[in-house]
């Protein structure tokens, strides 16, 4: 089963939503559903990687899936594990000894899909309906994990030595992000498509925050794009990402406010900039002295 028809259907599915593509993020989108095939997002944090597949799920009414991916992630967290104190309060109910035939039938009793806990991978395949499975930002988890991807992501089934093979009865529509901290597996990358994912040219951030912020005149939303783009090229610890444009935008709602000012850009500094040093940056840069 497709989401889309064509990739004029993935962006206008995905504009409905409020989430707004390229041709070519749009092309990736189609080709990825249409082929089968995982879409690796990879790009500076911000740009809006992971909303994608958020998008995908909300535009097409599919379940979404999220393995958060960090260092220290290990396969009992990304694909399954036993509940170990379940099947000990099982065990010390049953009271058989270890030798005896009892304890064999119990042995494959407690391995048993009552026991099982299924974390995200094995989760997404699991799925009776479409699914969007999001591994989000893959870049920092071992690179052990990234044999496990490779595993689920070719075959899109997991085995579970005492259950078997569980194959997916449908195959999930697979966003990776990655915000470009290690090099992933030239392995890994040939399983995916491949989008580079930048922050968007002053049209499209402006046309996204009308989207998102219906309520912002065209004037405020030009002039907080343009703010925000400014800042970008500042030398900053965290650069404020699409999300943070569109917070700005609905602060300047909350406050009732219709132009930014010197002023109004002191008073909500913080709305954008989540850094002590990067704002005293923006700060001295821009010259909003009554901002220290």
């Amino acid at each position: 089963m497709s989401f889309f028809s064509s990739i004029a259907d993935a962006r206008e599915q995905l504009a409905r939503t409020g989430y707004l593509v390229d041709e070519e993020l749009a092309t990736a989108v189609y080709l990825g559903d249409a082929m089968g095939k995982p879409i690796l997002l990879e790009g500076p944090a911000g740009t809006g990687k992971t909303e994608l597949a958020k998008a995908v799920a909300l535009a097409t009414g599919a379940s979404l899936v999220r393995l958060q991916c960090y260092e220290g992630l290990d396969e009992s967290r990304a694909l399954y594990e036993w509940n170990y104190r379940k099947q000990l309060l099982r065990i010390q109910a049953a009271q058989v000894d270890e030798d005896s035939e009892e304890w064999s039938a119990l042995h494959d009793d407690i391995f048993s899909e009552e026991f099982l806990l299924s974390r995200p991978l094995l989760t997404a395949i699991r799925q009776d309906g479409p699914t969007v499975l999001l591994v989000d930002e893959t870049d920092k988890a071992d690179v052990e994990v990234e044999g496990l991807l490779l595993e689920v992501l070719s075959e899109f089934q997991v085995t579970v030595p005492e259950l078997g093979t569980i194959e997916a009865t449908h195959r999930p529509f697979v966003v990776l992000t990655s915000n470009a901290t290690r090099d992933l597996s030239e392995a890994l990358k040939r399983r995916c498509l491949y989008a580079h994912v930048d922050y968007p040219d002053a049209t499209r951030e402006r046309a996204i925050v009308m989207s998102r912020v219906p309520e912002t005149t065209d004037e405020l939303a030009i002039e907080l794009v343009r703010s925000v783009r400014a800042m970008r090229t500042m030398e900053l610890r965290k650069a404020p990402s699409i999300a943070e444009t569109i917070d700005w935008a609905r602060a300047m709602q909350v406050l009732g406010v219709t132009e930014l000012t010197e002023a109004v850009i002191e008073q909500t500094l913080g709305v954008v900039l989540k850094h002590q040093s990067d704002r005293q940056r923006v700060v001295d840069q821009l010259g909003l002295a009554g901002a220290r």
